[in-house]
């Protein structure tokens, strides 16, 4: 598996002026960094390096408690966690990819709402 990418998710990504959320503004976000297998949460810090480690910790406990990820603890020394999207985890790349679809088609209109909105 190969490392995330710091740019994966850059900051005029049709994803990040979607109106629509799995959960919150990052657990769809998160959802697509385990779509390869298991991450860290360091690991999980580089692409998303606009979240805090609370909103991060927070995001990752909402999505273990909604069943959508599991979370490994490993009795090692240091400590090792490691995250890991569930069967029911994945059901959402169906729908994230319909909002990805919905996005790039009506990105200019939802910029122009949202400028004309502002004003």
């Amino acid at each position: 598996m190969k490392p995330l990418s710091p740019d994966m998710f850059a900051p005029g990504c049709p994803s990040n002026l979607t109106p629509f959320r799995i959960g919150d503004k990052w657990a769809g976000l998160v959802v697509q960094c385990l779509e390869e297998g298991p991450r860290r949460f360091s690991e999980l810090r580089v692409p998303l390096r606009g979240v805090t480690p609370k909103v991060l910790t927070e995001t990752l406990r909402a999505l273990e408690r909604d069943g959508m990820i599991t979370r490994t603890a490993y009795d090692e020394t240091p400590p090792r966690v490691e995250y890991e999207l569930t069967s029911l985890g994945r059901t959402l790349f169906e729908p994230m990819e319909a909002c990805r679809e919905w996005a790039a088609k009506h990105l200019p209109e939802l910029v122009a709402a949202r400028e004309a909105y502002s004003g």
